[in-house]
């Protein structure tokens, strides 16, 4: 084999590292964030790259950098490597079984709250395995998904034109909240149309939450009175508290302070919304030992979560236990049923 002796003595696998980090993301400022370095380190180190190959590796077209076309060439080289080198750990990993490995997992913003538990519970029972959570929203969720980032992801429904193998396996109710002294805590039947009439906070355009809230409301002939859009959960809460309108969130945003702090949940005919939370990996994927085994566990821990919800929100077990409960696009997602022992998936375009 024609070893690359010069690259192999002049550039280093952090420099590639960077490059890469920076054409995916499209920004200097980006990648190192995401690399926790400063920006003046990802500029050397792009290029010491540069000098390295004897070509520039990028150009500025106005306040845009996008590769060159020997930068092109060296992205794809990249992928490659950083590929082959992920499928040489998966392979070293599993020779070693379940006392050492690596978790790389991409989670939509909503399921941080879920997803630091069940990974306390798992490394518990399997203390030597480390982990990497980035948690995004669900368009670089997507993103991350379409490049093979991870080796799993925690998603809502994924999207029709993702090859995806998904299992669901934990509700996702989705609910109205009001500062405590607002003046339909309490009120019992509260309807869609007393809530548009209300100022509201929604979150930001592409948010799961927020289609799901725009369909049901949608469905009913109603449209909110969108007072604020905020792209945070927690600032959501924040301006909620604040006195700044209603808000529809999830309940596990809820989980630290509880449902009997600062924010109320609101008894609104048509909510909860009974979303599911997926956990998925592209179709076809060879997953590590670890990723099958957290895979396993993630499936196993439904009576785990659902227990959580109602004990958080004891109102929540009517819903959860409701079969055909009806959901904000217009069709059914079943109740909790019997497990069976086998996982229930499903794969993009053969979505419902």
């Amino acid at each position: 084999m024609n070893m690359p002796d010069y690259l192999i003595r002049h550039a280093t696998m952090r420099q590639l590292q960077v490059f890469e980090a920076i054409v995916r993301l499209g920004s200097f400022t980006r990648a190192a964030e995401e690399l926790f370095l400063t920006q003046p380190t990802v500029s050397m180190q792009t290029r010491k790259l540069s000098d390295v190959l004897g070509m520039e590796l990028f150009e500025h077209v106005g306040r845009n950098i996008t590769p060159t076309e020997a930068g092109r060439e060296l992205y794809a080289a990249c992928k490659q490597i950083f590929q082959s080198l992920a499928n040489l750990e998966m392979k070293i990993d599993d020779l070693k079984g379940l006392k050492r490995g690596h978790l790389r997992m991409g989670v939509i913003t909503t399921a941080k709250y879920l997803t630091p538990e069940m990974l306390g519970h798992f490394s518990r029972q399997h203390p030597g395995i480390e982990f990497s959570l980035k948690v995004t929203n669900r368009e670089r969720i997507n993103e991350r998904f379409l490049d093979n980032e991870d080796d799993l992801y925690i998603m809502g429904k994924p999207d029709v034109d993702l090859d995806v193998e998904a299992f669901p396996f934990a509700p996702n109710p989705l609910v109205v909240i009001a500062p405590r002294e607002h003046r339909l805590v309490g009120k019992k039947n509260v309807t869609l149309k007393e809530i548009s009439q209300e100022p509201f906070i929604m979150r930001e355009p592409g948010s799961g939450t927020r289609d799901a809230v725009l369909r049901l409301f949608n469905k009913h002939g109603y449209r909110p009175q969108v007072r604020m859009e905020l792209g945070s959960n927690e600032a959501i809460k924040f301006a909620v508290v604040g006195g700044l309108g209603l808000s529809v969130l999830s309940l596990h945003a809820l989980t630290l302070e509880g449902t009997d702090g600062a924010v109320a949940i609101l008894d609104v005919k048509d909510f909860p919304i009974i979303r599911q939370w997926y956990i998925a990996h592209p179709r076809g994927k060879e997953l590590s030992l670890v990723a099958r085994t957290f895979l396993d566990f993630a499936i196993a821990s439904e009576d785990m979560i659902h227990n959580r919800m109602v004990s958080l929100w004891p109102g929540m077990k009517q819903f959860l236990n409701k079969p055909n409960k009806a959901v904000g696009n217009g069709t059914n997602t079943p109740g909790r049923k019997k497990k069976t022992g086998r996982r229930k998936k499903t794969g993009g375009k053969k979505n419902p």
